[in-house]
């Protein structure tokens, strides 16, 4: 959970996951679903159904214990060499190295390394730190060391007058420690997406998503991006006829909400959309649900906000006299 998600974000979902999955033999019994709803709104998928796949290959490969070996630890999906060495070091006490962005930055000041492509760079600090490890508390020295990056040693404005290494930073010294790693250039690409609501006897339409690729294994409403050149009706047309194989009769605007990725920043557009008529259901991909059953199913955080908006919408309804909502 740790990964590409701040501590404090964390704790909450950590809890929450414990409580669910006590143990490994517990999560890896657990339906695809439960585990993705239960990490909905941490993000990166991927990492939910990779300690998933982890949880039933321990438990089928190693009798439910979590081994100790760091190349059998590797073997596990989505145990990178990261992971696994983190694990192996802080969990067992195995003199591994850990080399993320914090233990990377550190050693690259202490040594005024210049930046090289990174498998050379990784290689050059991970034999820095091999013989500098404890013979015991390898773990506790992992863990100082990342900590010292991402509380001191920072990426921006680091805090030299308070560093303990700073006698012994070559980068410091040289005044080059801002300049070690050379700040990263990233372009969010902005991307407008169109999807329909689409109802029927209080149920809504949602479909899931295939199991490779961006936000795998997760439930939304039938829609997609908007092509160049294309307005945003024409756009859910198109893909209403492309994903459900029907016409588009009419088309209500409903609202619109924004979500960020790590390199994409989305609007998605809902309507109120009625067909020529009823899409065909996909067993196990494409089903009929009420909006209250809906949080029961894991969401991209884009989905999750239109389902509270439409939440909000029927209770609105619920309120006027002789109104009826089309969803419950």
């Amino acid at each position: 959970m740790l990964q590409q998600t701040t501590v404090q974000a964390v704790i909450p979902f950590y809890k929450r996951w414990l409580r669910l999955f006590p143990d490994v033999k517990t999560l890896a019994r657990a339906s695809r679903q439960e585990v993705l709803r239960a990490w909905q709104g941490l993000g990166y998928y991927a990492r939910a159904r990779n300690l998933h796949d982890a949880a039933r290959a321990v438990v089928r490969e190693f009798a439910g214990r979590l081994p100790d070996n760091l190349g059998q630890l590797r073997s596990l999906p989505g145990l990178g060499p990261y992971t696994a060495a983190a694990v192996a070091s802080i969990a067992f006490d195995k003199p591994c190295p850990v080399l993320d962005a914090n233990v990377r930055r550190v050693v690259m000041r202490l040594e005024n390394i210049a930046p090289r492509d990174g498998p050379r760079t990784d290689r050059i600090i991970l034999d820095f730190l091999a013989p500098r490890l404890p013979s015991r508390g390898a773990g506790d020295f992992n863990q100082a060391v990342m900590e010292l990056g991402a509380l001191v040693c920072k990426p921006r404005n680091p805090l030299c007058l308070l560093c303990p290494l700073r006698p012994s930073c070559r980068a410091a010294k040289a005044g080059r420690q801002e300049l070690i790693p050379p700040p990263r250039k990233s372009a969010t690409k902005r991307i407008e997406a169109v999807v329909a609501i689409i109802h029927k006897d209080g149920r809504l339409l949602v479909q899931k998503r295939p199991a490779g690729g961006l936000l795998a294994d997760l439930w939304e409403f039938p829609g997609g991006k908007r092509k160049r050149g294309e307005s945003l009706e024409e756009a859910l047309r198109r893909e209403v006829r492309e994903e459900l194989g029907v016409e588009v009769v009419s088309a209500r605007p409903l609202t619109s909400v924004k979500h960020a990725y790590t390199q994409f920043l989305v609007r998605l557009h809902a309507f109120e959309v009625t067909t020529d008529r009823e899409p065909g259901l996909t067993p196990g991909c494409r089903r009929w649900v009420t909006l209250r059953g809906l949080r029961r199913y894991p969401l991209p955080s884009g989905s999750v906000r239109l389902v509270d908006f439409l939440d909000r919408a029927a209770r609105r309804k619920t309120h006027r006299p002789g109104a009826s909502r089309p969803w419950k």
